[in-house]
């Protein structure tokens, strides 16, 4: 039978039970080959291998940081790891409650050294040894051959039920009864179909046709996954996502399939790698979908490298304030652990907001007596990389002092700076040069505005000290000289002897989350794209890391990667 082409459950009992074997393997002279087992004479159940298309358009999931699986290079040629053996995990997230609590435990027991030193981007690799957890059902799936698609390169929690969701429903479109009569969608195809555009807020958009799904059907999808070393800058990452494209296409190619481009599924900053790849290599790329991709960069990576991973959102419920608690226990809860592997890792720097983020988004404010929040000045330079790379200023992101603690870098504090100049020269870069505004023609995307989910579409320097009010005060506050606290993240600003000021120095902790999000993306950086590709959605009801296992944004992202088939090579 056609792999696109499923026997209804209802007339296989009609019939012998009928069983499905593992997808073929194709071997390098493009002939299938197929597995079973001997079984008793008195066995019926038939086994059924499903013939995949010979026209082929894999899909490859690029992750966000963080995503991806790294470990101690097992390259001699490289530099090697200070503090891990060569092929050990030095980023393994968490999957399920009890490994998320033992992360926890062995994350809080690292020092500010022993974090720079395990997570030193230039001694790791990816590790493409990570779980891999088929479904009960797996229709089809076989974990060897996943691994070889490179599904353990990715964390399983997060991706492994997307990616076994896209292989199983990607490839089962249309249902054949055994008896005569004509096909028709999957129960899944359907479904998507007939699925309520106003949950995806495109109550406007046509719903697919089976025409557009006769054309679908025409192909098969392998899925791979493409892990990256996310401490690194994006414009490695784009190399390796490049590498990984072309040799796909060059596997099916070389074995007699017809197979010339391929669709990326991006979650989070895997957006800004698959958008800087595609700009490579366009026509490569079939088309793209991006969900919850920074487009704009976050200020959320400020708040992090600058105070620490917060631990509360407003509004979280119990659970989700011991999620955000654990996984900034994981990440670091404050600047003197977060400083040491941010302040040179380019991937992270290149999440901060960019040059194309609306402007200002950096205040410095003061709250009321009654709980309201006036902002009293903003805080930003023209160019925004000149505020990354000052560190004198009291709100500055990066305090060199706390950016070494492993001695990495030769030179003393001069050389510190001299790093962290360099990484913050390669994000501008990146963000200016190697993207800037640069969409794929045939690009999708979705993003979170969720008033339950808020998070930094600006970022406010707060203080409760009401003389901050005062225009002779407010206005000096950017020349104010400060110092960081390592324990809680806030700023100690002694005003100038220069300067006429009723106070002598002014305390500001960092604000909370204030705008519509996912928890993580504002919705000023996910609607980014607008204008600039086929359709931007606007979503609710998720949050950020589990936006593909929201139900609806799984249903969308079916529905546009067969819309993006349309237009295929």
């Amino acid at each position: 039978m056609s792999r696109n082409d499923v026997i209804t459950q209802r007339e296989k009992v009609m019939t012998e039970p009928t069983r499905r074997l593992p997808d073929p393997i194709v071997n390098a002279d493009g002939k299938l080959v197929g597995r079973s087992v001997l079984t008793p004479e008195a066995m019926k159940t038939r086994g059924a291998i499903a013939v995949p298309s010979s026209r082929v358009i894999p899909v490859i999931l690029v992750p966000g940081i963080m995503g991806s699986n790294l470990r101690a290079t097992t390259k001699r040629d490289q530099p090697q790891n200070k503090e891990l053996s060569a092929g050990e995990p030095a980023w393994r997230p968490p999957n399920g409650t009890l490994d998320a609590v033992r992360e926890v435990s062995r994350w809080k027991g690292r020092n500010p050294a022993q974090r720079q030193r395990i997570l030193d981007g230039d001694t790791l690799e990816v590790d493409d040894t990570g779980l891999i957890v088929l479904p009960r059902d797996p229709e089809g799936l076989e974990a060897a051959e996943m691994r070889n698609r490179w599904w353990g390169e990715v964390h399983s929690d997060s991706y492994g039920p997307l990616l076994a969701d896209l292989h199983l429903n990607l490839n089962n479109t249309f249902i054949r009864p055994i008896f005569g009569g004509n096909r028709a969608p999957s129960y899944h195809w359907d479904k998507v179909m007939k699925y309520d555009r106003a949950k995806w807020n495109a109550a406007d958009m046509p719903a697919l046709t089976e025409a557009e799904l006769e054309k679908f059907a025409q192909y098969q999808y392998p899925v791979y996954a493409c892990g990256y070393n996310w401490i690194q800058s994006n414009e490695r990452s784009v190399e390796r996502l490049k590498s990984r494209v072309l040799e796909i296409i060059k596997f099916w190619t070389d074995r007699k399939f017809d197979c010339k481009q391929v669709i990326l599924v991006t979650h989070s900053m895997g957006g800004l790698v698959g958008r800087a790849c595609a700009k490579q290599i366009p026509d490569k790329i079939a088309g793209v979908v991006h969900g919850v991709m920074p487009a704009l960069g976050a200020p959320l990576a400020y708040r992090r490298i600058a105070c620490g991973t917060e631990r509360s959102a407003p509004g979280a419920g119990k659970l989700a304030r011991l999620q955000m608690e654990g996984f900034s226990d994981i990440a670091g809860s404050t600047p003197d652990r977060t400083t040491p592997v941010m302040a040179t890792a380019c991937g992270a720097l290149e999440l901060l907001p960019n040059h194309l983020y609306p402007s200002p988004w950096l205040f410095a404010s003061v709250k009321k007596p009654d709980g309201s929040i006036v902002d009293v000045a903003h805080l930003q330079p023209s160019n925004i990389y000149d505020l990354y790379r000052n560190y004198d200023v009291w709100f500055r992101v990066i305090a060199p002092e706390l950016a070494d603690p492993a001695k990495k870098y030769k030179g003393g504090q001069e050389g510190v700076k001299i790093a962290i100049d360099c990484a913050i020269a390669q994000a501008e870069k990146f963000h200016t040069k190697i993207l800037d505004t640069y969409y794929h023609p045939n690009t999708y995307a979705y993003y979170g505005a969720d008033e339950d989910k808020r998070s930094f579409g600006v970022f406010r320097w707060v203080t409760e000290e009401q003389h901050a009010l005062t225009e002779p005060l407010n206005k000096i506050l950017p020349a104010g000289r400060g110092q960081a606290s390592t324990f809680t993240g806030e700023r100690y600003v002694v005003i100038p002897d220069a300067f006429q000021s009723p106070v002598r120095a002014v305390v500001f902790m960092p604000g909370e989350q204030e705008t519509p999000g996912d928890g993580t993306v504002s919705q000023q950086s996910g609607n980014g794209p607008s204008g600039k590709v086929r359709r931007v959605f606007r979503t609710t009801g998720f949050d950020h890391q589990g936006s593909y296992a929201n139900d609806h944004m799984l249903k969308l992202t079916h529905h546009l990667i067969c819309k993006i088939v349309q237009e295929a090579k």
